[in-house]
């Protein structure tokens, strides 16, 4: 995603359940928007902030990293496909790679 949450790539593996692709997509676009990694809504909401479930935002589960470029946000990486944590091990890994 780019910073105004917006699909500049998408690849799905082989093997990958076609609905990861949009878990994906949507978990990049939470943590663009919201500049913050996606797994923080999933947290809020778990923690008792369920008013957050009916924000505009369909990805707010672990997985959704912002690239971080010069302290700015500059877009985000979202994965999905495995458990939580490795889909955010990742996609870390990938926004890392993209920081600049």
């Amino acid at each position: 995603m780019d910073d105004g949450g917006h699909l500049l790539a998408l690849l799905r593996l082989d093997g990958c359940a076609p609905i990861g692709a949009y878990i994906a997509t949507e978990k990049a676009r939470t943590s663009a928007l919201g500049r913050r990694e996606s797994k923080q809504y999933e947290d809020m909401i778990n923690g008792g902030r369920t008013a957050f479930l009916s924000a505009p935002l369909a990805g707010t589960l672990e997985g959704g990293v912002p690239v971080v470029v010069d302290g700015k946000v500059v877009g985000a990486v979202g994965v999905s496909g495995v458990k939580p944590d490795q889909d955010s091990q990742v996609a870390r890994t990938a926004a890392n790679s993209l920081n600049g």
